[in-house]
């Protein structure tokens, strides 16, 4: 049996032996309403020690407008080298596939189609569905879209997902994502695309943006990835061979709360539950 994870308190005590970090976003540098300012801190120091920092986020839209969203809620640039969206590389299952394209998302995720060959359709007039999160993440719940995705299922539609997150944290509230809406769709028997955490090609363009920040090639080994969700960045770390630090204070908090912070033995629990072995956790980033 694998050794359990260690607690440890600082960034500093773990990333010495690494030469590049990738790290999640929404839950672990922000809350979607703020910076977690120990968390740019600790990212910070990293880079200042030589350390290839980049950023690997599910958000479904490009680099330049995740970019300008950390900027505003008070990520400085100096946090991070390089960062992979889901976006980016949604963006290449779109431009291979059909051009007549159905959104499901909010208008702000627009410029996921920027520049692209494609066409915005009824749902009756689509060749492919493209869902970037629900309609409205303020009310939407996931059996919302059932009816419409059964119509969809009827079609043989292809559904691309440009975030496969189920939730995240938006301060205290719990936000449904595309990922919950793509899985429904996939128990209903439809075919879906999926590009971003936990699948290799968002772990590839890391590497390689890591490699051009250290000037040489990168090892996985000599990787560390940093996150809060299970399905998406602990799995995506384990099957893409990089160890993981996981931060408790995030998506999962509730599953293994304590009276004063994590319980050891709910989070054990809960790692053993999900087939996965951090080399470390904290509670928050710092």
């Amino acid at each position: 049996m694998a050794a359990p994870a260690r607690k440890i308190e600082n960034l500093d005590e773990l990333s010495g032996a690494y030469q590049a970090l990738f790290c999640d976003v929404w839950g672990v540098l922000h809350n979607g309403v703020a910076a977690h300012a120990d968390a740019c801190a600790a990212l910070i120091r990293a880079r200042t020690a030589g350390k290839a920092v980049v950023l690997i986020t599910n958000s479904p839209r490009p680099r330049d407008s995740v970019d300008r969203q950390l900027a505003r809620l008070g990520v400085p640039r100096e946090a991070y080298d390089a960062m992979v969206t889901s976006g980016d590389v949604t963006r290449e299952l779109i431009a291979a596939g059909p051009r007549r394209i159905f959104h499901i998302g909010e208008e702000r995720d627009l410029p996921l189609f920027d520049g692209l060959d494609v066409e915005l359709v009824e749902e009756a007039d689509a060749q492919v569905v493209v869902c970037s999160g629900p309609f409205d993440d303020e009310k939407d719940t996931p059996e919302d879209y059932h009816a419409m995705l059964r119509r969809m299922r009827g079609r043989d539609l292809p559904f691309i997902c440009a975030n496969p997150d189920i939730v995240v944290e938006r301060g205290d509230k719990m936000i449904w994502c595309a990922g919950a809406i793509a899985r429904d769709y996939a128990r209903f028997g439809g075919r879906t695309l999926i590009a971003g955490k936990p699948y290799a090609p968002m772990y590839d363009a890391a590497l390689l943006m890591a490699a051009q920040r250290a000037g040489r090639p990168v090892e996985r080994a000599r990787c560390l990835a940093i996150g809060d969700g299970v399905l998406t960045d602990a799995k995506g770390a384990t099957d893409n061979g990089i160890d993981l630090l996981f931060v408790t204070d995030g998506v999962h908090g509730r599953d293994y709360a304590g009276v004063t912070g994590p319980d050891p033995a709910l989070l054990a629990a809960f790692f053993a539950k999900h087939g996965q072995c951090p080399i470390a956790w904290m509670e928050r980033l710092r």
